[in-house]
C-alpha cells in the first residue's frame, strides 16, 4: 500500500469516526433540550463531513492537500467560539478529540502549532472561569492527549522514512538502488527539458566480474562493491547520484554536466579505482560508458539504453576504457 492511499484510509477514519462522535453528542443535546449545543455540534459535524468528502476529492494528493489546515483550523476555532459566547466550560473537552484530529491529519509540525495555540486559548478562558485545580486538571489532560498523539505521529514518521530508506537503499553498498534510478533520471531529464541545462550519465562496469566472482567467491565480491561505492563517492560532486545494479556495475546521474564535463569525471573515475590498492584482489579495473542528453531524449530508457552501448563499445576496445556516445541528434 503507497503512503498516499494509507493517509487517505487514515484521513477518511479520523473523519468519519469524527463525525459520528459529533452526531451523537448532537443527538445527545436535542434530547435534553440543548439546543445551543445541538446546533454547535450540527455545524462541526458539517465540517468533519466535508473533511471527508475533501479527502475524497484530494485523493491522490495527500500528501500536499493544504485543504486539511482550513478545515481544521476552522473546527478549532469553533470551539474555542463557542467557549468564549456560550460561556460553557464544559465545551473545553470536545477539544479533546479535535486534538488527536489535529495530529492525526495534518504533518506533525502544522499540528502541533494549531493544537498547542488551542490549548493556550483554552487554558486562558478555563483558568479565568474555573478554580485553578480544575481548570490545571482540564490543560493536563490536553496536553497528555496532545503528547501521546504527537509521540505516535513522529514514531510513524520516523518508521516510514526508514521504510522508505531501505526501499531505495542498496543494502550492500548504500547507494541507491536500480529501482529508485528510473524515477530520478526521469525527474531529471524534465528538469533538464524545462531549464535547458545539461544532464550527462555514466555506466560503470568492473572489468572482469564474472573471473572475479568465481575465484574469490560472493562475499569478497559483495565487499568489493562495498568499497567501489566509497571509492565512487568520493570522487562525484555534491548534486550527482549514485546508483549499484548489481553484478559489478554503477550508474551515476551528473545534472549539469555537458560533454567536456562527463568526459573529464569519466577519467577521474577510471584514473581513481585502477591507482588504488583493493583487499584481496589486488588491483581493478573499471570500463565506462557516457552519454549526454540530447533534445531527442525525453525518456529515462534513452540515456540509460545508450549508456548501456557506450559501456559495451568500451570492454569491446580492451577494457579499462571509456567510451563516450553523441546519440543521434536527427
Amino acid at each position: 500500500m503507497t503512503e498516499t492511499r494509507l493517509r487517505t484510509y487514515t484521513h477518511l477514519a479520523g473523519y468519519g469516526l469524527a463525525t459520528l462522535f459529533i452526531i451523537a453528542l448532537a443527538s445527545q443535546n436535542l434530547r435534553y433540550g440543548f439546543y445551543e449545543l445541538f446546533y454547535l455540534a450540527t455545524a462541526l459535524a458539517i465540517l468533519t463531513g466535508i473533511g471527508a468528502i475533501y479527502t475524497l476529492i484530494s485523493r491522490r494528493q495527500q500528501l500536499k492537500a493544504p485543504g486539511h489546515l482550513v478545515i481544521l483550523a476552522l473546527l478549532n476555532a469553533a470551539i474555542i467560539a463557542a467557549l468564549f459566547t456560550l460561556d460553557r466550560t464544559d465545551i473545553s473537552y470536545w477539544c479533546l478529540p479535535t486534538l488527536l484530529l489535529n495530529m492525526l491529519i495534518l504533518p506533525l509540525r502544522q499540528g502541533l502549532i494549531l493544537s498547542l495555540a488551542s490549548i493556550i486559548l483554552l487554558s486562558g478562558y478555563l483558568f479565568a472561569s474555573l478554580p485553578t485545580s480544575e481548570a490545571l486538571l482540564i490543560t493536563m489532560a490536553m496536553l497528555m492527549v496532545l503528547g501521546a498523539a504527537s509521540l505516535y505521529i513522529w514514531h510513524y514518521n520516523h518508521m516510514a522514512q526508514s521504510a522508505e530508506d531501505l526501499a531505495i537503499t542498496d543494502p550492500i553498498t548504500g547507494a541507491h538502488n536500480a529501482r529508485f534510478l528510473d524515477e530520478t533520471l526521469q525527474k531529471e531529464i524534465s528538469r533538464s527539458n524545462v531549464t535547458g541545462h545539461s544532464l550527462s550519465v555514466i555506466l560503470i562496469g568492473i572489468d572482469y566480474v564474472g573471473e572475479a566472482k568465481d575465484l574469490h567467491g560472493e562475499t569478497a565480491m559483495q565487499n568489493l562493491s562495498k568499497e567501489v561505492t566509497q571509492q565512487l563517492f568520493g570522487v562525484i560532486r555534491a548534486g550527482d547520484t549514485l546508483y549499484t545494479l548489481g553484478s559489478g556495475e554503477f550508474f551515476l546521474i551528473l545534472p549539469f554536466t555537458p560533454e567536456e564535463g562527463v568526459r573529464v569525471i569519466a577519467e577521474r573515475i577510471r584514473r581513481t579505482l585502477a591507482e588504488y590498492r583493493w583487499p584481496v584482489i589486488g588491483r581493478l579495473t573499471v570500463s565506462l560508458g557516457c552519454t549526454t542528453r540530447i533534445n531527442g531524449d525525453t525518456h529515462s530508457d534513452n540515456l540509460r539504453g545508450r549508456a548501456a552501448k557506450a559501456l559495451q563499445q568500451a570492454r569491446q576496445r580492451g577494457h579499462d576504457n571509456i567510451w563516450y556516445s553523441h546519440g543521434d541528434r536527427h
